[in-house]
């Protein structure tokens, strides 16, 4: 374990600083472990203001990092920093995504293919039928479904996904060790059985009202698509929907009696634009998920040409900036440059910030191991 991954989690504990603060420290200071200790005027220069610092201050002077990670690790608490090969590809394209994200359980590459089901937590039976059959649906058809664990739609939907033997993925307003609601501890132990749950809140955050908002840029950065069943006008759904659209994810609403109080946020994300869902295999079609069980099983994709695979051999699990890939490889940094975008949308590369690439871990061993049969 590097040090430097210590501090990651360290930030990750002070109060003030998120995904936009900790890039301006990182891009000053260059390394976490050298912002951890630095004096307050060097801080104030990277852009902190006075109560961050005062809380970054004392918090350094009154933990120990050594036992905190030690802590996370008895406790099943998986850390998975930003510059991570298996950080969720799909968080990592999204705008200011979390420097640090929390699991109990497992994301897998097959995640990927997911899609999110969110809604009121005031669930009529008509929502709940939907919900039930969306989620199984996608559920059966190797579509990983990821929600809120709040109660009614979200829960409803975790279950379902489980129900049908699938994956599903909790994405919590608190820290992973604290389940909110309490009613839902047994689904949570399913879903880290069957899945995953994921927050970007230090274990021990308590489920605040003011977590949950922010907390929906993840469901929906986790997703291919989000699908709003029964909203109310206010309801936390809506924010969701509209951090999708934001980040380029489909969205689908599905339609409710006009009357009804629980259809009168999905009726209006179809007003403003949302598809109308008329029943879950549109979202497979439209998707073009309909083959998803396939291409999990063919998910592995070695080099097609010469390019691709002197690129390959280049990389390796420690990111490298691409002016060194071209300097290596000694290709023109254009060919270079667009042959990554097409290893990455293959599956094979990943860009992790600052034009940096790595080889993805489970491709490189196939295409090493293939190697020495062939060659």
């Amino acid at each position: 374990m590097s040090e430097s991954r210590q501090y990651w989690v360290a930030f990750s504990l002070v109060k003030g600083i998120g995904a936009v603060r900790f890039q301006a420290i990182l891009n000053f200071f260059g390394d976490p472990q050298i912002a951890w200790g630095a004096p307050s005027d060097a801080l104030r220069e990277a852009g902190l203001n006075d109560k961050v610092i005062e809380n970054l201050i004392e918090l350094r002077s009154s933990i120990d990092l050594d036992q905190i990670w030690e802590q996370l690790l008895a406790q099943g608490i998986t850390i998975l920093i930003q510059t991570d090969e298996d950080y969720p590809r799909r968080l990592q394209e999204i705008e200011q995504p979390p420097p640090v994200v929390y699991l109990k359980g497992k994301i897998e590459t097959g995640d990927e293919w997911a899609v999110a089901v969110v809604g009121t937590r005031r669930v009529t039976a008509y929502g709940r039928q939907v919900a039930e059959e969306i989620a199984g649906t996608l559920a059966r058809n190797g579509i990983t479904v990821v929600s809120g664990l709040a109660r009614g739609v979200d829960s409803i939907a975790h279950q379902a996904a489980l129900d049908a033997g699938g994956r599903t993925i909790a994405v919590l307003g608190c820290g992973v060790d604290r389940i909110y609601p309490p009613e839902n501890r047994r689904l949570a132990e399913q879903i880290i059985e069957h899945g995953s749950l994921v927050s970007d809140y230090a274990p021990g955050t308590p489920p605040e009202a003011s977590n949950f908002p922010p907390r929906n840029r993840l469901i929906s950065g986790l997703s291919l698509a989000v699908i709003v069943v029964e909203a109310g006008n206010t309801s936390g759904a809506l924010i969701t929907a509209s951090f999708a659209a934001d980040q380029g994810r489909e969205v689908f609403a599905v339609p409710g009696n006009i009357t009804s109080p629980g259809s009168k946020g999905t009726n209006r994300l179809i007003r403003d634009g949302a598809v109308p869902l008329l029943n879950p295999e549109q979202v497979l079609e439209a998707l073009e998920l309909t083959m998803v069980a396939e291409q999990r099983t063919a998910r592995v994709v070695l080099p097609a040409d010469a390019v691709e695979a002197q690129l390959f051999e280049a990389l390796g699990h420690e990111p490298l900036h691409i002016d060194e890939i071209g300097t290596q490889t000694e290709l023109p940094i254009e060919k270079v440059t667009a042959t990554l975008a097409l290893m990455e949308l293959k599956g094979m590369v990943r860009q992790v910030g600052g034009m940096q690439y790595i080889a993805l871990r489970e491709v490189k061993e196939t295409y090493q191991d293939d190697s020495k049969i062939t060659g």
